[in-house]
């Protein structure tokens, strides 16, 4: 049995570094201070202190201007570390997650993540590390790059920690009988946790892991969940509370024992105490033969059967939707009259922007279940990656599917900046790619950690494109990519260039239908605005001065509906349907656009 150090963030902090510094530079600029942690903790008894490199990646040190430091901040902290320790410890290489999103969730890539890995634990190990700890990841599919980016360095022992929830779940919903096995295939030589939760939780969570766990087991859990004293977070679990969980953990299996935020060289200190008079307990049973519970087959809903949108373009028909913005206030009265206007007159699906312009407004998802409800059209629910997290994402998808939305159309949104409320904040935890990899996985009966929802979800999933592009290489891998993750339709942007649109779906090997979005220009004022401030629309000088002459002549509205026209019959052979905007809801002109459609 061996006892970890525990927390260095907080130790650094407590003496007198602020939050907002990088701590793996301290490696260089400051030593000593690092130095006495790691001192200190050898003191207190750890047989294994760990490097002061917790973030110290290409990524993360690039928030700090510090990306070309990499080699010499790791380097360091082994060093550091090793000169603490001498004989009397074993040093680990600590490698923290990237604090990005990546594949499928994100747009890195798996193997640009092994190579930022893999640039840090050359370092480490070149600073003489006897093991590697990786630690407080939340997915899977990171934690798997940074196992095999250490394998291609060397041959030392990894410690693969991941950080759960209370449920014992990780942060991604991936639970102990999955992540254990994936981990131990993928070649960690020890599993554990650490991080996010207190002991209590954390032992709920190693004894399911010790069910199917065929390799030695780590925890290092934080001195509890911190409470807010005096504006500083204080984490309040006694020495010797985390000393009688340290014991409760051997009993469990666990062979390497620590702790993670809040924990201090007198928590480790009481841990050494109770690790000493405790003898390992023999394994509750044969670990070899246990299994992870099979997921039941599910039966996945077709395309042709998911809305009626879905069946009409996969008969053929031609899709004719028409935009309509949420309200400002909480009063739908008007959206569901325009949606009951368009109906009659032929319309049967209206798609609802999320937030357009990062403006402030209902609800997309509300207002797409009260169209739908109150008047039977069927709706596309945009949903934008901007406001929510993935996990909330997830919540609010499966409301979606079970108030009876199908279509949705994924973007990644506007940031807040574009919109009426610069100092908001952003989430952005994935792109419209990740987003349309989660609903996928929806679509086949999973969450994103792989764990069963019940029956599958039956979403029609689209995405955005924008053949006007500046960087059209760009645009067509990332809609390449898209339709890789499962869209099944795509809306461009507002199409003013025809021969550029065309061109764009000639040169797409990602062959899906596709919607032109169509704009009625309302005026030259509108024409301007659009060319000038929405971001990817491009309008050309020719029309901006064709609506010009117009609006001299007092006929800019007419003009505009004009050009939509001739655009609408322009782009028809090419494109399997047409979103109609227009501006402030006017349904009137959508209708003249339609007319020029049946014409």
């Amino acid at each position: 049995m061996l006892v970890c150090d525990g927390a260095m963030g907080t130790m650094l902090y407590a003496k007198g570094i602020f939050l907002n510094r990088s701590f793996d530079e301290l490696n260089l600029t400051q030593p000593d201070l690092v130095a006495e942690v790691h001192q200190g903790y050898v003191r207190a008894g750890a047989d294994v202190i760990e490097t002061n490199t917790f973030g110290a990646n290409r990524i993360k040190l690039g928030a700090f201007a510090l990306a070309d430091k990499v080699h010499t901040i790791n380097l360091q902290g082994a060093k550091i570390a090793r000169h603490a320790a001498r004989d009397r410890a074993y040093v680990a290489g600590a490698i923290g997650p990237l604090g990005i999103r990546i594949e499928p969730w994100g747009r890195t890539g798996v193997e640009e993540t092994e190579v930022y890995f893999r640039e840090q634990a050359k370092a480490l190990h070149e600073g003489g590390v006897d093991l590697f700890v990786l630690e407080t990841f939340r997915d899977l599919n990171e934690i798997s790059a940074a196992i095999r980016a250490i394998r291609s360095v060397c041959a030392l022992p990894i410690v693969a920690q991941v950080t759960t929830e209370q449920d014992g779940n990780t942060l991604d919903g991936v639970a102990p009988e999955s992540f254990v096995p994936h981990l131990q295939d993928q070649g960690a030589n020890i599993v554990g946790l650490n991080c996010s939760v207190g002991p209590a939780a954390m032992l709920e969570t190693i004894e399911r892991m010790a069910q199917v766990a065929t390799v030695t087991l780590s925890a290092q859990p934080n001195a509890g969940s911190p409470r807010e004293v005096e504006g500083r977070n204080i984490y309040l679990c006694s020495p010797e509370y985390m000393a009688s969980y340290a014991r409760r953990f051997i009993n469990s299996g666990v062979r390497l024992v620590g702790g993670c935020c809040g924990t201090t060289p007198d928590h480790i200190r009481q841990i050494k105490t109770a690790v000493r008079a405790l003898a390992p307990a023999a394994p509750p049973r044969d670990k070899a033969t246990a299994t992870v519970p099979a997921v039941a087959r599910v039966e996945v809903v077709s395309r042709a059967e998911k809305s009626r949108m879905a069946n009409g373009l996969a008969r053929g028909v031609f899709a004719v939707s028409v935009e309509l913005v949420p309200p400002r206030g909480y009063d739908a009265h008007a959206l569901i009259e325009q949606a009951r206007q368009l109906r009659i007159h032929g319309v049967d699906l209206v798609n609802i922007p999320d937030g357009p312009r990062a403006r402030a407004r209902m609800s997309a998802l509300s207002a797409s279940v009260i169209v739908q409800q109150q008047t039977g059209v069927d709706t596309i629910l945009h949903y934008a990656c901007r406001d929510r997290n993935l996990l909330g994402m997830q919540s609010d998808l499966l409301g979606a599917h079970s108030m009876g939305i199908r279509n949705v159309l994924l973007v990644t949104g506007d940031p807040p900046h574009a919109g009426d409320y610069p100092d908001a904040t952003a989430v952005f935890d994935v792109d419209s790619i990740g987003l349309t990899n989660v609903v996928a996985r929806l679509n086949q009966g999973l969450d994103i950690g792989g764990q069963p929802i019940g029956a599958p979800t039956a979403f029609h999933i689209g995405v955005a494109v924008n053949p006007s592009a500046i960087d059209l290489d760009y645009e067509h891998r990332r809609f390449r990519y898209k339709v890789e993750a499962g869209a099944e339709f795509a809306i461009t942007q507002p199409v003013f260039d025809v021969a550029a649109l065309v061109t764009f779906l000639e040169q797409s090997d990602a062959r899906i239908p596709v919607l032109a979005s169509i704009i009625p220009l309302a005026s030259l004022r509108h024409a301007e605005f659009m060319a000038n401030e929405v971001p990817g629309v491009s309008i050309s000088a020719a029309v901006v001065d064709r609506m010009r002459r117009a609006e001299v002549a007092g006929r800019g509205a007419a003009e505009g509906l004009a050009i939509a026209s001739e655009i609408v019959a322009e782009v028809r052979p090419h494109v399997q349907g047409i979103q109609i905007s227009t501006a402030a809801g006017a349904i009137e002109s959508a209708l003249g656009v339609m007319k020029a459609l049946a014409a």
